[in-house]
């Protein structure tokens, strides 16, 4: 099966997935959406409000500040991939429970192994530590990690809604955000392994954003 092939096979899936409570509840799954194809790949935490809705990923509030920090790296919405270790809206926003993390976690593992990309981007918490168990968001946010099975490059950011609430975040979030693009030329060098190995950072002469 190729990769369009499998990922629409996994989103006809998740569309009819009745393997946690949280089904019950909302209005639609939400399987993500974007470029099969691109380098990097943005998860989140689960849908909210307003993804339930529409059953597509960040289209709220968040999703617009999301699109609006894309346009600053030079990206469009269309370039990259999008979704969210949760496919269903936890109920009233509450986060998700780690038997919800699980049911959901086979979905996402033939996703991101179709897409292989090259840098996951992580919003917030959750979706870090899905990926980067140790992981602390206020220290590790804008620095280059492995995933803890060591497939990966992680690159952990705020959630946009935590940007959306505190402007102090959302100036850590943008200042995040403009290292992506030399992050991509750093891993394209073949350097992206050693330093997630060290303290994620780069040298100043490596990286002018750093």
């Amino acid at each position: 099966m190729n990769k369009k092939a499998l990922l629409a096979q996994v989103e006809k899936n998740v569309l009819t997935c009745r393997k946690c409570r949280l089904c019950e509840h909302a209005k639609n799954a939400v399987p993500g959406e974007g470029n099969i194809d691109s380098e990097i790949v943005f998860i989140g935490e689960a849908p909210g409000r307003t993804e339930d809705e529409t059953g597509r990923p960040f289209v709220g509030r968040a999703g617009k500040l999301l699109e609006n920090l894309l346009a600053e790296i030079g990206y469009k919405r269309e370039d990259v991939w999008i979704g969210n270790i949760i496919k269903h809206r936890p109920p009233e926003n509450r986060d998700p429970l780690p038997d919800e993390i699980a049911a959901c976690q086979p979905y996402l593992k033939v996703q991101l192994e179709a897409i292989a990309p090259k840098l996951i981007i992580t919003l917030g918490r959750f979706a870090m530590n899905y990926f980067y168990t140790d992981g602390k968001i206020t220290r590790d946010h804008g620095t280059l990690r492995k995933s803890s099975d060591g497939k990966y490059l992680i690159f952990p950011v705020y959630h946009p809604a935590a940007a959306l609430r505190n402007p102090d975040f959302g100036a850590v979030l943008k200042n995040d955000f403009l290292k992506i693009p030399e992050m991509l030329q750093f891993i394209s060098k073949g350097e992206g392994d050693k330093m997630a190995e060290g303290d994620g950072k780069a040298d100043e002469g490596q990286l002018g954003l750093f």
